[in-house]
């Protein structure tokens, strides 16, 4: 096996950071994970190799002091919704920017970055803008950096915010559900797949500057996701699909709720199929998992409610 790794992780306390995370410590590597809130992520403070830091990524000053010294940085900070401070702009854009810059001031090349697929600076959503935004700062730096950028459709596991979601909405509403742009296609792929993606590239020269759309290897609608979901959690489902003109009332509705379910940037990106133009996974030799492979082992039905959030 290769030499281990020091590696700093951007958002390895999240969804994926935490697959990712836990994939890389089973190699060896060295973590650093850098966090709001590290107490939120007692799970992984039990890899010997993980180290967790109450930290602002934000602060030039902060990143300059995260990197130093590293092999390897990647970046898995996103949001899909804007909250207060956190814009697209500040948290996409802005902070590829910082990362590049705290790379470059520390003189690290390799960075390995979390985009999404439909990535266009011509975009529908601000989403979609800012996630093309940040990989141009990317694409700026190449003399002095080796980055790989890595573009999924929607990920989903254990502790997401897709299926889970649609499971425990089901359960509140005894299985029915209006649905904006129920045609919207997808290419959902695992979690587990997407971390073996990162944890494939890390020192590998071929995909430096290289770009990887990452999917599974079924395209499903929004409707079929939701249904596959209701299937595998034992629910009943009854879909109102939603003409556009109801599905943006719905989305500026939902938008003003607390946790924001839906808003009208997620109704714009859903214009856009999340489907691969090229196949990421076969690039890497990956045989990504079907969805009805994962799906009924942590949405099936239990005693008490989905629990959100959790991981196995």
């Amino acid at each position: 096996m290769a030499a281990p790794l020091n590696i700093c992780v951007l958002g390895g306390t999240g969804f994926v950071g935490t697959r990712l995370a836990t994939r890389l410590a089973r190699d060896g590597h060295w973590l650093t994970l850098p966090a709001r809130d590290p107490d939120r992520a007692q799970a992984l403070r039990v890899l010997p190799t993980v180290r967790l830091l109450k930290a602002d990524v934000h602060d030039r000053a902060v990143l300059d002091r995260l990197v130093e010294g590293m092999d390897v940085v990647i970046n898995l900070v996103g949001i899909l919704n804007e909250h207060g401070h956190d814009t697209f702009q500040r948290v996409h854009v802005d902070l590829a920017a910082k990362v590049v810059a705290a790379m470059r001031a520390g003189r690290i090349r390799r960075l390995l970055h979390m985009s999404a697929l439909g990535a266009d600076l011509h975009g529908p959503s601000g989403y979609l803008r800012s996630k093309a935004a940040a990989e141009n700062h990317l694409r700026a730096a190449a003399a002095h950096l080796d980055f790989t950028v890595f573009r999924p459709s929607v990920i989903f596991g254990p502790g997401d915010s897709l299926t889970n979601r649609f499971a425990g909405l089901l359960r509140l509403s005894h299985g029915w559900m209006p649905l904006a742009r129920a045609q919207a296609r997808f290419a959902p792929i695992y979690v587990g797949d997407v971390a073996e993606a990162f944890a494939r590239t890390l020192l590998e020269r071929a995909t430096f500057g290289q770009t990887y759309e990452l999917g599974g290897p079924q395209v499903l609608t929004l409707e079929q996701l939701v249904r596959l979901s209701a299937q595998a959690s034992g629910l009943p489902c009854h879909i109102v699909r939603l003409p556009d003109a109801l599905g943006r009332l719905q989305a500026a509705v939902l938008g003003l709720l607390p946790g924001k379910p839906m808003t009208l940037d997620n109704f714009r990106s859903l214009t856009r199929d999340s489907i691969c133009a090229e196949d990421g996974c076969a690039r890497l030799g990956l045989h990504p998992r079907a969805i009805l492979e994962v799906l009924p082992a942590y949405l099936r039905p239990q005693t008490g409610a989905v629990r959100f959030g959790a991981y196995p």
